[in-house]
């Protein structure tokens, strides 16, 4: 899993997660507004089923994390992906 979306080698952790089909990518530290454009891009097309949503809780809960989540223009799918399914299917839940 790569953490806090690879920060500062957000572009070679994409390119890893892309190549290995057991390497995944989360937020956890990140609010929306801040992810970087690449891995916006990444999660809405090719990327949707390896990045998974985190938080930083206690320091930022969740709730605060996903302020703005909007903005993402995620479709309904890739969405329940980013947000549970992806972790469901990566821990086994």
């Amino acid at each position: 899993m790569g953490g806090h979306i690879g920060y500062p080698w957000c572009a070679e952790m994409i390119s890893l997660a892309t190549k290995y089909p057991n390497v995944y990518i989360d937020t956890s530290a990140y609010k929306v507004r801040r992810y970087p454009r690449e891995l916006v891009d990444y999660l809405r097309t090719h990327g949707r089923k390896k990045v998974l949503f985190g938080s930083n809780h206690p320091a930022w809960p969740a709730k605060d994390c996903l302020q703005e989540l909007e903005t993402l223009e995620l479709d309904a799918e890739t969405q329940e992906l980013f947000l549970y399914r992806n972790a469901e299917r990566v821990f086994s839940v």
